[in-house]
């Protein structure tokens, strides 16, 4: 409660998206389009979530130069989303830093830039997807205009992203220079700034940029196909491009301010995605309804396996995590 000027805006959005959602879509509709789902594909669709994980675990473990263990990665991978979705202000990215490097011996600021850096090409794969599908979108209009900005704003940012990458000591010498009043900070932020650009040197070992571009392209290949999967089992209509432009959506709906989970902004952003293709509020709530519960199973059973194989607890990390929040700021301020 201490919190609650940082959480309450998020709360109120999702309040707020919900109550909007629940006024256009008819529940009777919803529960008859759930009733009548196509739960062999609804089936296969929860399995590729298990082997999106899986997929995910590699990715991360290619940003970590193989240095923790397949295992550890994946079941840090699902802890990490489990304490997303149940924990505010996104705590379960500093989460899976603080359990890997509990079981890795890699230390916490070795791990987080790793994460920096893998959502910073996500928000690259979200833009592109994004914006390849906007001139299929029915109704949009500008859209050229719209993918000609996005993308050089794209690519603007993977050139910044490489510039450091090969310039970082430069950048590490700027900072010190500029942080020299404030000891704690330059050694804190100097910390950081090193491990972050340590990791951000996949961008400049060909190999393992190549490896990393694989898998983290398998990984949204496998993203795409399941949220096909699931539109198809309301919409037998669907096509391709419906799950991509639901998967932007959704991608950037989750950068939103909201509850824990982005409850009511991922609802909100899939169901103004699939009335861009047909009008049914209704079936297209129903639709995300079942891939927000399946991101509660698949990320559930892996997350929750993994915690109880460490004997830990939901509310027990976030405990830790507000401690080592804590210390760093006791840290910052000597």
């Amino acid at each position: 409660m201490k919190d609650w000027k940082r959480w309450l805006p998020g709360v109120i959005i999702s309040v707020g998206l919900i109550a909007a959602i629940l006024y256009f879509a008819d529940l009777r509709q919803t529960a008859n389009a759930l009733r009548n789902a196509n739960y062999v594909l609804l089936a296969s669709a929860l399995l590729l979530g298990f082997v999106w994980i899986a997929v995910r675990a590699q990715v991360w473990r290619t940003l970590l130069r193989d240095k923790p263990s397949y295992s550890d990665t994946f079941w840090t991978v699902g802890e990490g989303y489990i304490l997303n979705n149940f924990l505010p202000f996104r705590l379960g990215e500093l989460g899976r830093a603080f359990l890997l490097s509990r079981k890795s011996g890699m230390t916490f600021m070795e791990i987080l830039p790793t994460i920096v850096i893998e959502r910073a090409i996500d928000l690259v794969y979200t833009a592109i997807i994004f914006v390849s599908v906007i001139p299929f979108v029915v109704g949009a209009k500008g859209s050229e205009r719209v993918g000609v900005i996005v993308g050089a704003v794209v690519l603007a940012g993977m050139v910044f992203l490489y510039i450091l990458a090969r310039s970082n000591r430069w950048a590490l010498d700027v900072f010190h220079k500029l942080s020299a009043r404030w000891p704690a900070l330059q050694r804190i932020g100097g910390r950081f700034l090193e491990s972050f650009f340590a990791g951000l040197s996949v961008l400049t070992d060909g190999w393992l940029f190549v490896r990393f571009l694989f898998w983290m392209t398998l990984n949204w290949v496998l993203a795409i196909i399941n949220y096909y999967l699931i539109i198809r089992a309301f919409f037998p209509e669907a096509q391709l491009t419906w799950a991509m432009f639901c998967l932007g959506a959704a991608a950037f709906g989750g950068a939103i301010p909201s509850a824990p989970g982005a409850v009511g902004t991922f609802e909100g952003a899939i169901v103004f995605a699939l009335t861009r293709f047909v009008p049914d509020e209704s079936t297209a709530l129903a639709a995300a309804l079942a891939m927000r519960l399946y991101n509660y199973i698949n990320s559930g059973v892996i997350g929750g396996i993994g915690l109880a194989r460490e004997g830990q607890t939901l509310s027990g990390v976030y405990h830790q995590l507000r401690n080592l929040r804590a210390n760093e700021n006791t840290e910052t301020n000597k």
